[in-house]
């Protein structure tokens, strides 16, 4: 008993006070749907601190979510305290510890899959419904938090050792990663497990959201170079794909945001070549714009896209269908996401095109 009153008296000195704890939960979730977010758009490593806070303040809401559930466990086990909100409570449990779960899981090397989605993807859903049931659950229970409490400079200390736990702890788990040689040790800064081998069938076939064509006759395809161009074109694909003096292989490493990388020899023709094919750009041309024939885009600099290729095969291999054939585009440093599959137009552009955004959610739904 003396040993567990010890406990309790070490979990009181950390805990802050109960409304603080439920604003906690609010703000440190915001802070990881925002660096969520942000993370799936980083691809090189000078990016690492956006991982960093997410799986830090990740680490700190199991905390924060262990004194919750502490604090109301009762009101969940004993049928006497339940209210009309509390089916909106359980889901919110739910979703809290689902998301804690397969992220915790995922670190440490549980590369499996659930249907079509890495547990990296279900972290992800379980984490966007959590914030989608938070904010109604927090309006049936609103307590504003108080000024006491705010002002209370112990509070500071407490929040500071979660964090600082929570760091420690992240560290910690990568040195047994390390040690121990788990499969969570071979991750990219990005959290995404390797794919190794060359060629089609060494990677996954993913699609963004609901893009799913039907397989692309290449004697009917065209790649159009159009927009703020000398002389727009259209080209097939065997004017693509024929002089092989004029392609370009280049080794380039893509990161799916579904949580897997692979290092591959993509070969076809560098954007560039493609847009002095079509005059050159005007002075006007900032941006280029790769279009799906699904009608996903994604638009990048100019001098950033010059530099891109517009690839029809993967070591060795001519691209297969679900990789993005007739060609697709490969963009070095960027995530899965932004190299467009199936392209057919390249659009040089005075400005960026923030719609892509919304395009990215709803292409390929009929």
């Amino acid at each position: 008993m003396l040993g567990l009153d010890r406990l309790r008296a070490a979990v009181a000195a950390i805990e802050p006070p109960p409304r603080l704890v439920d604003w906690s939960l609010f703000l440190a979730l915001c802070v990881e749907v925002v660096t969520g977010l942000v993370s799936f758009t980083i691809g090189t490593p000078d990016g690492w601190p956006i991982f960093w806070i997410h799986r830090i303040v990740g680490l700190t809401i199991v905390a924060l979510v262990a004194f919750k559930l502490a604090r109301v466990r009762y009101r969940l086990t004993d049928s006497r305290h339940w209210q009309p909100s509390t089916l909106l409570s359980v889901l919110t449990a739910i979703a809290a510890i689902g998301a804690l779960a397969t992220g915790i899981v995922w670190v440490f090397g549980a590369d499996v899959r659930l249907s079509h989605w890495t547990l990296l993807s279900v972290h992800v859903g379980f984490g966007l419904a959590l914030f989608a049931l938070l904010l109604p659950h927090m309006w049936t229970r609103f307590r504003p938090p108080r000024r006491v409490d705010l002002a209370d400079r112990r509070a500071v200390l407490q929040y500071a050792g979660l964090l600082i736990g929570g760091a420690i702890v992240y560290r910690g788990q990568e040195a047994v990663n390390a040690v121990a040689e788990t499969t969570g040790s071979k991750r990219r800064f990005t959290g995404s497990y390797p794919r190794t081998g060359e060629g089609n069938g060494s990677f996954p076939v993913t699609s963004w959201v609901a893009d799913d064509p039907e397989p692309i006759d290449t004697d009917e395809w065209t790649l159009s170079i159009d927009g703020l161009v000398g002389e727009p074109i259209a080209i097939g694909y065997d004017e693509l794909t024929g002089e092989r003096e004029r392609q370009t292989e280049q080794r380039a490493l893509l990161d799916c945001t579904s949580g897997w990388y692979t290092e591959q020899s993509w070969r076809g023709r560098r954007v560039g070549e493609l847009i002095d094919a079509a005059g050159g750009s005007t002075t006007n041309g900032k941006w280029v714009r790769f279009v799906s024939v699904t009608g996903y885009r994604w638009s990048l600099p100019i001098d950033e896209a010059r530099e891109t290729l517009i690839a029809t095969h993967v070591g060795g291999d001519r691209l297969n269908h679900g990789h993005g054939a007739p060609a697709r585009l490969v963009a070095p440093g960027r995530r899965g996401f932004q190299w467009v599959k199936w392209v057919t137009r390249i659009e040089v552009r005075e400005r960026n095109d923030p719609a892509q955004w919304i395009v990215t959610l709803i292409s390929g739904f009929e």
